[in-house]
């Protein structure tokens, strides 16, 4: 089972869709979209996505997708 990366419509506009482009090459991550995440105080403030269902933060895409791989292998399915 891949961990899952979920980003929010609004999100993703306001600046995490390089960091969606960037999670999609990878084979080993399924990534969604939704419309709202029901964050929207987070939303607001800066960058994040729901790794495996927990809130990753970054004030930068970049800063977001490697909090992301930190979160994951700091946290593994298994």
């Amino acid at each position: 089972m891949n961990p899952i990366v979920e980003f929010c419509m609004s999100n993703l506009a306001n600046g995490s869709q390089k960091t969606l482009e960037a999670l999609e090459k990878d084979p080993n991550i399924d990534v969604l979209e939704y419309g709202c995440l029901s964050y929207c105080t987070l939303c607001a403030e800066g960058l994040y996505a729901l790794v495996n269902g927990e809130v990753v933060e970054a004030d930068t895409p970049e800063e977001l997708t490697e909090r992301i791989y930190q979160f994951i292998e700091e946290n593994p399915l298994f």
